[in-house]
């Protein structure tokens, strides 16, 4: 199953209860809706034009993310969404660089400092729930969850059967290559301040286009900073370990 959100615009009440059923499902503080999204602010709810309109990691079909992740920290997981293993995380934060939404937060005042977004609930899915907690939360059905292709159908039908009701683009079905939010709405997507100049393929084949004319030194000196990260985080396990024995 490719696991996908459809958040469609004309049904949401703006009432914040995805965004605070996300807090409550990660452990977040308390934060207001229209809080910008943080290390500890994974989704986030404005009102635009009357709309209620909802931001949170995009779970790229190819994410750039991942592309560009040295150590694997972000994978494009088969069910869908973009997981995080802050274990392996180094701190390169080419992430944040990459990301062709601005999704990415790093931590900074964090005693373990790490970036942190929405994974789709990836965990709680694991354990058996069925959803994500905001679209399990959502009183409207404004965010529902879904199959990819379930969902491009039913939003491709609704703007067919009332044209006056949605502008006639489904968002994120071709942005960035394609990802696993979508988006209707009854106004134009850049007037809502959606990212609309981007390119409808895949970031990662940019990544490594730009890798391929690296020089080999290049790589060799990334790859030995990696090696030098493992290192120093092996030492450290190992140490802490022996303080416990």
């Amino acid at each position: 199953m490719s696991a996908s959100i459809l958040n469609d615009l004309t049904l949401c009440v703006g009432c914040g209860t995805c965004v605070q059923a996300c807090r409550e499902a990660n452990g977040l503080p308390k934060a207001p809706p229209d809080a910008p999204l943080s290390g500890t602010h994974f989704s986030r709810l404005t009102v635009v034009d009357g709309l209620g309109v909802r931001q949170q990691c995009m779970h790229c079909v190819d994410p750039a993310c991942a592309s560009v992740c040295p150590v694997g920290a972000l994978k494009k997981s088969p069910a869908g969404p973009v997981t995080y293993d802050p274990d392996a995380c180094i701190g390169c934060r080419y992430c944040m660089v990459a990301c062709p939404f601005d999704v990415p937060r790093y931590t900074w005042s964090s005693q373990a400092p790490r970036v942190a977004k929405c994974t789709m609930c990836s965990e709680r899915m694991a354990k058996g729930a069925t959803q994500p907690a905001c679209t399990a939360a959502c009183p409207t059905g404004a965010t529902e969850f879904g199959e990819r292709d379930a969902l491009l159908a039913k939003a491709h039908l609704r703007i067919k059967e009332h044209p006056d009701r949605y502008v006639d683009h489904v968002y994120g079905e071709t942005e960035a290559g394609g990802t696993q939010i979508l988006y209707l709405s009854p106004v134009s997507f850049e007037a809502l301040g959606f990212r609309t100049k981007l390119q409808h393929s895949a970031y990662p084949e940019l990544t490594w286009y730009a890798l391929s004319k690296l020089p080999t030194v290049v790589s060799a000196a990334g790859v030995g900073l990696v090696g030098l990260w493992w290192i120093i985080h092996r030492r450290d396990k190992l140490a802490q370990e022996a303080s416990h024995v």
